[in-house]
């Protein structure tokens, strides 16, 4: 069962590559009016995505061995899918190529697609294609339109607050988006501060004044 699952994520993953190369999909990507190139990206933006998303980023291939594993476990508890273990360049992957179905040959063609990613483009690269292609809820599908959207600037421009504030979001953007649910917006951007924390790129001060930073 497992060669079968295999061989046809394998086939979708040629299939999709073979509409559209994996280059022209990403040249469509960057052609796109409201595209943000890294070096316009917040120091603090990004060390938050990465704090709760995939902070083994710059460390792994593509996929996470040490996530799946764990997602794995959890799934199996549950009983369902309640863990993904994606790193970034698989969401990015399915955002650029396949749908949201929870599939396993979709998620093996999601593991070939990032496999190309990461040997044809930069980690830098591949994060941001990545935040110009998530959804932040409220009809924003790149990070320039939901920082404009949501604080008036572009995201060079966003501060400790709004920058983890936008991170939380694209978790959840049904659930999280600060439009839809100030309340809920506000917890998770404190999860978003306390993995900053975790993983040694926030002081316990610098988190306490974020968040008290909404104004």
């Amino acid at each position: 069962m497992c060669v079968n699952i295999g061989k046809r994520g394998y086939d979708m993953y040629r299939e999709a590559i073979t509409e559209m190369s994996l280059e022209d999909k990403v040249n469509e990507i960057r052609s796109k009016e409201h595209y943000t190139v890294f070096a316009d990206l917040p120091e603090t933006y990004v060390d938050a995505v990465l704090s709760v998303e995939d902070h083994r980023f710059y460390g792994h291939i593509g996929i996470d061995p040490i996530a799946i594993t764990r997602a794995v476990i959890n799934d199996l508890k549950a009983g369902a899918f309640v863990e993904g273990g994606s790193t970034i360049t698989q969401q990015l992957a399915k955002n650029l190529y396949f749908t949201q179905e929870k599939k396993m040959e979709r998620k093996v063609a999601e593991v070939f697609m990032a496999f190309a990613l990461e040997h044809k483009y930069s980690k830098n690269e591949i994060l941001e294609l990545y935040v110009n292609t998530i959804y932040f809820g409220n009809g924003y599908y790149c990070i320039k339109d939901a920082s404009e959207g949501y604080f008036g600037k572009a995201p060079e421009d966003m501060t400790d607050y709004e920058s983890t504030m936008l991170a939380g979001i694209p978790n959840a953007p049904s659930k999280y988006a600060p439009t839809v649910n100030p309340v809920l917006a506000a917890r998770r951007q404190e999860q978003v501060v306390e993995r900053l924390v975790e993983c040694g790129l926030f002081t316990e001060r610098r988190a306490r004044e974020t968040l008290a930073a909404e104004n």
